[in-house]
């Protein structure tokens, strides 16, 4: 049944290609890698020039994503046993200034931080969990390498060292970095990677660690409640410290076989012992971004899976976009198109790519085909209400003042519920009264911190009649909107055969119902109303310096 089923999907899906549906609420998210600076950064802040460089170019790449209509940022801040901000726990990472522990001259998280918000984006702090580096970066970090300060819990095999799952003290050591991150940090998520164990879980050497806390049980059902704990702990903390800020995970992309279609014994639950539908049906996970760098059905029938246990929480496909490369396998785009609409078929919450390099550097077009099809408008992270569902209070005292080619907004601030934190603004425009806040193509800014909005559009035709405000907290609850300005009379006066005179220089734009432009004059023939079918119009006056005015309506 479920395979005729994606079957008949997979070639139904052909004839609606274009109608790729605009929502409101998705997560779009891109994974910026900092270890090796795969991602970022290129240049060393090493000097003043360095550190302008690195910061500029963080920029261009936050413009770029802001650009296609991302929301989600998962930066990486824990890579191997070492971090990109100053940690009372691990050294900083060598990607940074190209050495090892060397401290710049300035915060990376807290400059990324503040650049993601100015742009309305989230940022959630990348966090790489067990593995704690190879034995050459285990060198590097000297006397503050982990293996190091706290042999008692870190554990060697094949090259390379990791945390010891079934140590409790491993769990309060991650709890330890994570309250460091989120109480030192504005940050939007906590977002947890290699929460598992190793591939060869089998292998891994904890029998000492297993024969003092394992109780006789099972040893693979032992390993996944201390996976587990571990998630546990954390989640609490964060939600101790700030319960707006979000908790993730991207876990192996398929949870366990399932009865559609094998998973070919490779799987989160059997192999590296990771139970996250548990996290979300416990309660202690926000999100999942599992990891679904597979083709064809094997990704169909996994995502179905995961939307059938999501247990009202978010899942969030992570695509394998890097397959893409001629260096990699080569895939197709319409391999990733076939799955972005399947994912908003379904109605998953979103998509992630892996990895940022692979998406701005528009491999196979694929950042085209999302500006063009799939992003064309804004879109804002869901609300998380399980937290929190109360919005906060409607903005009061509307200003609105045109000034040129400027459009100078205003309002008085709102209230939220929950004091320890702030609300931000969204703006909306819209061509018709009143503004629509539920479609994609009306929001012009999110994220806004002050209560005033300067908008000067870039060309002519992005200038709205119409604009509203709403307040949004952080748990993303949004309240009613408050329109910035109405109608004026001038609005209703209704035009028959005999229009106002055009000033020089200046153009009549006759618009639908719909806001549709059918007539563009500057100097209308006597019969300008033969053309017009029966209906509602909108008479604009366009101004040479780009400034435009309602005139009128008519009713033909």
């Amino acid at each position: 049944m479920y395979r005729k089923k994606i079957l008949c999907w997979l070639v139904g899906i052909i004839f609606f290609l274009p109608l790729a549906a605009q929502p409101k609420y998705e997560i779009r998210a891109s994974w910026v890698t900092t270890l090796g600076g795969m991602d970022w950064p290129r240049h060393k802040a090493n000097s003043p020039e360095g550190i302008k460089r690195q910061k500029e170019e963080l920029c261009q790449l936050l413009d770029q994503l802001k650009e296609a209509n991302f929301n989600t940022v998962l930066f990486q801040t824990r890579l191997r046993g070492d971090v990109i901000y100053p940690s009372a726990y691990e050294p900083f990472a060598e990607s940074i200034t190209g050495f090892t522990g060397r401290v710049p001259a300035y915060d990376p998280l807290a400059f990324a931080v503040e650049e993601c918000h100015k742009r309305g984006m989230e940022i959630h702090a990348w966090f790489v969990s067990i593995p704690i580096g190879n034995d050459r970066q285990m060198r590097l970090h000297g006397k503050n390498a982990v293996a190091k300060k706290h042999p008692s819990f870190c554990k060697h095999i094949n090259s390379s060292w990791y945390l010891d799952p079934g140590n409790p003290e491993t769990a309060n050591y991650l709890a330890g970095i994570v309250r460091e991150i989120v109480t030192n940090y504005d940050i939007d998520g906590i977002h947890f990677d290699y929460i598992r164990y190793p591939d060869q879980a089998m292998k891994f050497p904890d029998q000492d660690t297993y024969r003092k806390y394992g109780n006789k049980q099972p040893i693979k059902d032992w390993r996944r409640d201390n996976i587990t704990r571990i998630v546990k702990t954390c989640y609490q903390t964060v939600k101790s410290l700030k319960p707006w800020v979000k908790v993730s995970s991207s876990p192996i992309g398929k949870y366990n076989d399932t009865q559609r279609y094998t998973s070919k014994g490779w799987n989160a639950y059997a192999i590296v012992c990771q139970d996250a539908q548990r996290w979300l049906k416990e309660g202690i996970h926000d999100a999942l971004f599992p990891m679904m760098y597979f083709q064809g059905n094997n990704f169909y029938p996994f995502a179905l899976d995961w939307l059938e246990n999501k247990n009202n929480r978010w899942v969030v496909p992570g695509l394998g976009i890097y397959f893409l490369h001629p260096d990699e396998q080569d895939w197709k785009l319409d391999e990733i198109v076939r799955q972005l609409y399947f994912i908003r078929d379904v109605k998953l919450d979103g998509q992630a790519y892996f990895r940022n390099h692979f998406l701005l550097d528009n491999t196979k077009g694929l950042l085209d085909e999302l500006k063009e099809r799939f992003y064309l408008y804004p879109a804002v992270v869901p609300a998380m209400t399980w937290q929190d569902s109360i919005p906060p209070s409607t903005p009061t005292h509307p200003s609105f003042q045109i000034d040129g080619k400027s459009l100078h907004l205003g309002w008085t601030a709102s209230e939220d519920n929950d004091k320890r934190t702030y609300v931000t603004y969204r703006i909306y425009a819209s061509n018709q009264y009143p503004v629509d806040i539920q479609k994609a193509e009306n929001l012009v800014a999110n994220g806004v911190r002050k209560t005033e909005f300067l908008f000067q559009p870039e060309v002519p035709w992005h200038q709205r009649a119409y604009w509203a405000v709403t307040a949004v907290d952080r748990y993303g609850n949004e309240s009613e909107a408050l329109e910035l300005n109405q109608p004026k009379l001038v609005d209703f006066l209704l035009i028959n055969d005999e229009l106002p005179e055009i000033p020089e220089g200046c153009t009549l734009i006759i618009s639908d119902a719909t806001g549709q432009e059918v007539l563009r004059t500057t100097q209308p023939a006597p019969d300008w109303k033969d053309s017009l079918k029966k209906g509602f119009y909108r008479l604009t006056l366009l101004r040479p310096n780009g400034s435009s005015e309602l005139i009128g309506t008519l009713v033909q």
